[in-house]
């Protein structure tokens, strides 16, 4: 693994969105252009977490989401590598949406009330 695979990945310290976050997007964002491809070796959370000068547990978040995602897996020998090109969470969130508004249809609910409680529950995170 190059020591410079994440070298362009940035953190804005003065930004709303958290840090883990930033990263997390920044790695999703890569996969799913080709930046970084399938089986692609990501430096280990401590290197990463060092060399960008953020706490080990942040590293750790955004490497945890992206495997709860499907877009990397982590083996303790191979460390924590490219999984897939896409976002399977995307796929996973698209099945929810279709459930969801199945659920709107038989509940007989407006669909403008109902992405008004999808508004608020995004909000609440």
């Amino acid at each position: 693994m190059s020591d410079d695979v994440l070298s362009w990945v940035r953190i804005d310290a003065a930004s709303s969105v958290p840090p883990f976050e930033q990263l997390r997007v920044q790695i999703l964002d890569a996969a799913n252009e080709g930046r970084l491809a399938v089986g692609t070796r990501l430096p280990p959370v401590r290197a990463l977490a060092a060399r960008m000068g953020l706490a080990v547990n942040t590293v750790a978040r955004a490497y945890r989401e992206l495997e709860q995602a499907e877009v990397v897996t982590t083996r303790s020998r191979a460390g924590t590598v490219i999984a897939a090109a896409g976002d399977n969470g995307k796929r996973r969130v698209a099945e929810a949406a279709r459930v969801f508004a199945d659920s709107v249809r038989a509940n007989g609910l407006d669909p403008q009330e109902a992405l008004t409680y999808v508004e608020t529950a995004l909000r609440l995170r």
